[in-house]
């Protein structure tokens, strides 16, 4: 564990970690709640269900279901191909034959710069063992809402477990790092108009890398202030949640 590589063993799992595992040569990563006997809790997005989009997120998505297919099933599993939602897995269908990453919770700022790659580490801290296993748990019977690449993904739902934290907001994206990554270095050059006191590729270079920086800090869950901790089970009431509603809530309670 480090700036470098977050990977580790099998045998130094715990039941709660946050842990991950990169698909499509390091483009993306699939997120989960290791649960204990073997077992991962994950969001994910239905085989099939993805088309449509038309883009190269069709594949990114359909990668993080599990890879058995209909004909050769899991034998812990079984047939999860057309599954979606929140569901469990055995460890290996979660790899789907990658390596083992761990989530870093309540790093400093300099490592979470340092942590140049987004969805690997944030500033928030871990709530304890137990909680984080209850939101899993429940989740699992009671669904995570609808999937969303930016606002609703794979990460968002283990950051949620971990923290108990929802972004009340509707103008940005949601808690994942790797979202928030790909919008900042999308913008990181173009959005800033400190790219016109420079021409140099150098120059250049140093104002997209600081933006880029910026962009990723500010949208840490750890860091931003339009988030709030709501219970699991108000994440299922029958008329469903209005997470900005709740948060006025609580302002008025406070």
């Amino acid at each position: 564990m480090g700036v470098l590589s977050n990977k580790i063993q099998r045998d130094q799992l715990r039941p709660g970690d946050h842990i991950y595992s990169w698909r499509h040569a390091y483009l993306y990563a699939h997120h989960g709640i290791y649960v204990g006997e073997g077992k991962v809790i994950h969001f994910t997005r239905g085989a099939g269900q993805e088309i449509g989009t038309g883009t190269v997120l069709d594949r990114i998505i359909f990668s993080s279901s599990p890879s058995h297919s209909p004909d050769n099933p899991c034998p812990k599993c079984g047939d999860q191909s057309s599954l979606d939602g929140v569901m469990s897995s055995c460890i290996d269908c979660f790899l789907s034959g990658g390596d083992l990453y761990l989530f870093e919770y309540g790093v400093n700022v300099a490592f979470f710069i340092a942590k140049a790659r987004g969805g690997t580490c944030t500033h928030a801290p871990s709530d304890p063992q137990q909680d984080v296993l209850h939101r899993a748990f429940f989740l699992l019977q009671n669904g995570f809402g609808s999937y969303d690449i930016f606002k609703n993904n794979c990460e968002d739902f283990a950051i949620y477990c971990k923290t108990g934290l929802l972004v009340y907001t509707s103008i940005s994206v949601g808690r994942s790092g790797q979202a928030a990554s790909f919008l900042a270095a999308a913008s990181a050059v173009i959005s800033s108009p400190l790219r016109f006191l420079t021409t140099s590729f150098t120059g250049l270079g140093a104002v997209g890398c600081g933006m880029y920086c910026v962009s990723r800090l500010v949208s840490d869950i750890g860091i931003r202030r339009d988030v709030i901790k709501i219970p699991v089970e108000r994440l299922t009431a029958p008329r469903g949640l209005d997470v900005a509603e709740f948060a006025t809530e609580v302002v008025k309670t406070d």
